[in-house]
């Protein structure tokens, strides 16, 4: 099959699912490699932006998706949503990173990191589909896990969860958790050398 016609056969499957189309998806319709398909959307993606065209094609995970482009977004809603993107508070903020950071994080492990009840917050980044259960874990009460959505990823432009900027200050444990003794022995360091403390992100009140 020439390149042509797996390019504008790609193009027409994103356009008409509008959802996220998996590699795998497109290499079994098309019968090519997924190598193939990855070379085909790359130059597709090449094309719209050298065009400036409306649309592009992002990537998550796995999967492509054709979307308009983020630039647009105040047009595009005045004609079909008038929905505002998500309202995220400090708190949602910070706890949407701390979950980003520590995939399948407990909300008992997310309270020990902010200091104060995550419930509310918790809920509203279901409800917003930016966070989803991971399982349970294997402890008792088998307390409920939970990991980012790809909507996540799609709202912040993220790829996959690699593309995260590095923590410059704080290290992770064997369970990628965020070590709590070192950032309080550094915050202590800090104070005793006479630097100024970093400032910390505003807190909810606890319940």
């Amino acid at each position: 099959m020439e390149s042509n016609k797996i390019k504008q056969i790609i193009e027409s499957i994103l356009f008409s699912t509008g959802r996220e189309v998996t590699i795998k998806e497109l290499s079994a319709c098309l019968e090519i490699s997924e190598e193939n398909v990855i070379n085909a959307v790359e130059n597709l993606k090449l094309e719209y932006d050298q065009e400036n065209r409306g649309i592009e094609i992002i990537k998550v995970n796995n999967a492509y998706q054709m979307c308009s482009r983020k630039e647009n977004y105040e047009y595009i809603c005045q004609i079909i949503d008038k929905r505002n993107k998500p309202n995220l508070s400090q708190a949602a903020l910070e706890t949407l990173a701390i979950i980003a950071y520590n995939s399948k994080i407990t909300r008992a492990e997310i309270e020990s990191i902010r200091g104060v009840n995550s419930d509310g917050t918790i809920y509203k980044l279901l409800d917003y589909n930016l966070i989803e259960e991971a399982g349970k874990l294997d402890a008792p009460g088998r307390p409920t896990m939970y990991k980012t959505t790809n909507n996540f990823l799609k709202l912040f432009g993220y790829a996959n969860l690699e593309e995260l900027p590095e923590l410059p200050r704080y290290k992770l444990d064997e369970n990628r958790q965020i070590v709590i003794d070192d950032i309080i022995e550094e915050n202590n360091k800090e104070i005793n050398d006479g630097k100024p403390e970093a400032p910390m992100p505003e807190r909810e009140e606890a319940n």
